[in-house]
């Protein structure tokens, strides 16, 4: 069995050696454990301070691509090395390391196929107290969205199967953490969550560069995700509000005409006509949506098997 504990940098150079040190060189269950570091376009010496300290694998972008190509790098690099399971940390020291074991072990005893860290947000220090209410309304959210019981949906640390990272495809570059979780569960994946503990801040988050920021690239990826995975339903409940207000101002007018007082209301009408309209556009969306998503999983499903061909133990290298 080789594990392979990835992380995704950019310019980590006054970071990396202590998040590395504090990395596992074996753990249990595990034949192997490998290290693998994603330089998205360092203009440090981020990737020769990973090859000073022991790093087993360089995967370098020409430029910076965003944390979620980042992370996807990653997972292709992992399959492709013959990885059984793939762990995910940051490279800013914030997860203990000693605690992959905990993330590896629901994976090896085939209890779940995505395992993600739950820190402990309320004892965290260097989150504010509107930071920790936001990670709580976000990961409720992603609970919604997804149909799992993710207790902390934007943590990073994370470990999945092999079979879970070939199914995984991330479309935003913002951030994995979110859109993968809902993918997951839209696919039917085992998600679970395990209590983790975190290291002392050494710098701050570059994801989060301001609240509102984060809250709303946050919540255009859940609804984008939501959009993508679900969009009949989507689309269904949008359609709805218009139609809904489409026939209470058709009633309205209605009520009016037969006291004999409807040529005052003709707005009324007009009105209802025009959210009846949104409304039958929504649902024709809603339907051509999901004719589409059902054309996106069988390429998921191509996508799988050619992961699967290629894969190191199929005698394709």
């Amino acid at each position: 069995m080789k594990l392979i504990i990835q992380m995704p940098c950019l310019n980590e150079a006054e970071t990396l050696a202590i998040a590395l040190a504090d990395l596992p060189r074996e753990v249990e269950g595990f034949d192997t454990v490998e290290w693998l570091i994603i330089d998205d376009g360092s203009t440090d010496n981020t990737a020769e301070i990973a090859s000073a300290n022991g790093v087993h694998h360089v995967v370098r972008h020409p430029v910076n691509r965003g944390l979620a190509v980042g992370f996807m790098t990653g997972i292709e690099a992992c399959l492709e090395l013959g990885a059984d399971v793939i762990v995910n940390t940051d490279a800013d020291n914030q997860y203990c390391g000693a605690d992959i074991c905990k993330l590896t072990a629901p994976v090896l005893a085939h209890e779940a196929d995505i395992v993600i860290g739950a820190r402990p947000i309320d004892q965290t220090k260097h989150f504010s107290w509107i930071k920790k209410k936001l990670q709580r309304l976000g990961s409720w959210a992603v609970r919604i969205a997804s149909g799992t019981n993710v207790v902390d949906a934007p943590s990073g640390f994370r470990a999945m199967s092999r079979e879970a990272a070939m199914r995984l495809n991330v479309f935003t570059a913002y951030t994995y953490t979110l859109e993968t979780i809902i993918q997951a569960g839209q696919s039917n994946l085992r998600i679970s969550s395990v209590a983790v503990r975190t290291n002392a801040d050494l710098r701050p988050s570059r994801l989060v560069k301001s609240i509102p920021s984060y809250v709303k690239r946050s919540l255009l990826t859940i609804l984008r995700v939501f959009m993508i995975y679900r969009p009949l339903a989507f689309y269904f409940w949008v359609g709805s509000v218009f139609m809904l207000t489409g026939l209470v101002g058709g009633g309205r007018f209605l009520f009016y005409y037969f006291s004999g007082d409807g040529e005052g209301h003709v707005q009324s009408v007009v009105f209802a006509s025009l959210c009846v309209t949104i409304a039958v556009i929504m649902y024709m969306m809603g339907f051509i949506g999901d004719l589409i998503s059902t054309n996106r999983k069988l390429l998921e499903r191509i996508d799988y098997r050619v992961r699967n061909l290629n894969a190191p133990d199929n005698g394709n290298e």
